[in-house]
């Protein structure tokens, strides 16, 4: 048998601890106190000392979704069917239909606005358990939840609005990137989950009308706003999550220019994005690629991990080990999780949110073992 290289074998080693890490320490405590038993939701968020709750003043669906995917990719499907059954009880909206934003502290609907970004994690997550658990009701929700945002949501070109009125009746969000790459995911994992052409069919119209209303020609990035607005922002993380997005659509986008465009913000967004000492990843940078914003936000640096370790380029595989080891000692401690630093390495969020192992999530399930 072919001997491994270092480079690989170190990959595998440093990711093996991460992936350790993660079922050692972080799901316990989602497991543990930040879960509200109560309730049955996870808590936005614990202190990073001692994993107390913070004080609750609500709760999210996208949250709840987001923790359904862990525990459901973890192989936890017992939690995994506890979320999947207070998503539903909790924020299905049964009178307009789809699901609220948020709950207050004592589970009754709070924010009642109807959420692209909320929608598009319910199909992601719901379509993840239904894979891994075979449990029917979360397909139909995939498909029902997936309808509704086709026929609600639907915006000029192909585009799907950010935000609607409780009722559906009105538009309060125009479309923007954040939620159009989330319905991407989703509906990636919806098409493996379901083997259903219907998925295929609306992502590649949703491919296109990215490429044709967010793509900046001069870099490649997918922005954040339509191009041509104004003060206008490029985020190096979006840039390496959309990467692995394309490449995980493989011919689907076929046509689309959004795998040469990826190819291109990946090279702008490392080169100008990522800092050469510390490997960390700026929040944001203007089209000239300067900075905009410096805050480190650790799931930036995941999804830095993630497209590095996708590359099809062996100097930039070989970059891995590094930037794993580099991403351990800035963002890891045995506590948990380091939320935001600044570029010196100030620790700037000092909690750790619910919505994060989801990030941690995705970037280890791409490292090799």
């Amino acid at each position: 048998m072919p001997s491994m290289n270092p480079a690989a074998a170190s990959t595998i080693a440093l990711a093996t601890a991460l992936r350790d890490h993660f079922t050692g320490v972080v799901l316990p405590i989602w497991r543990g106190p930040g879960f509200n038993t109560a309730l049955k939701l996870p808590y936005e968020a614990v202190s990073a000392e001692d994993h107390a709750p913070l004080p609750a003043e609500r709760y999210r669906a996208m949250a709840c979704a987001r923790q359904l995917f862990v525990f459901a990719q973890a192989g936890d499907t017992e939690h995994a069917k506890v979320l999947f059954d207070s998503l539903r009880h909790t924020f299905q909206d049964t009178i307009h239909g789809g699901w609220f934003y948020s709950v207050d502290a004592q589970g009754a609907p709070l924010d009642t606005t109807k959420d692209l970004y909320t929608h598009a994690f319910v199909v992601f997550a719901c379509a993840q358990y239904a894979q891994r658990s075979g449990d029917r009701d979360a397909l139909t929700l995939v498909h029902n939840t997936s309808a509704l945002i086709q026929s609600n949501f639907a915006a000029d070109g192909d585009l799907f609005n950010a935000a609607l009125t409780a009722d559906f009746g009105s538009v309060t969000g125009t479309p923007v990137q954040n939620p159009l790459m989330h319905l991407t995911e989703a509906w990636l994992a919806a098409c493996e989950a379901t083997r259903d052409n219907v998925f295929g069919a609306a992502l590649r119209r949703l491919a296109g009308a990215v490429a044709h209303h967010f793509v900046h020609a001069p870099t490649g990035c997918i922005a954040e706003l339509p191009i041509g607005t104004s003060d206008n922002r490029l985020e190096p993380g979006h840039q390496f999550e959309w990467f692995w997005l394309v490449r995980q659509a493989g011919g689907l986008f076929e046509g689309t220019g959004l795998k040469e465009a990826m190819t291109r913000a990946f090279a702008f967004a490392q080169r100008h994005g990522v800092d050469q000492e510390s490997g960390g990843v700026c929040a944001s940078l203007d089209e000239t690629g300067a900075i905009k914003d410096a805050t480190q936000r650790i799931w930036a640096q995941t999804e830095y991990l993630r497209a590095l370790a996708c590359q099809d380029d062996p100097a930039a595989r070989a970059a891995v080990p590094r930037q794993i080891e580099l991403f351990q000692q800035r963002f890891l401690h045995p506590q948990g999780w380091f939320e935001c630093k600044t570029p010196t390495g100030e620790v700037v969020r000092a909690d750790m949110p619910s919505t994060t192992p989801y990030h941690l999530a995705t970037a280890y399930a791409a490292l090799p073992a």
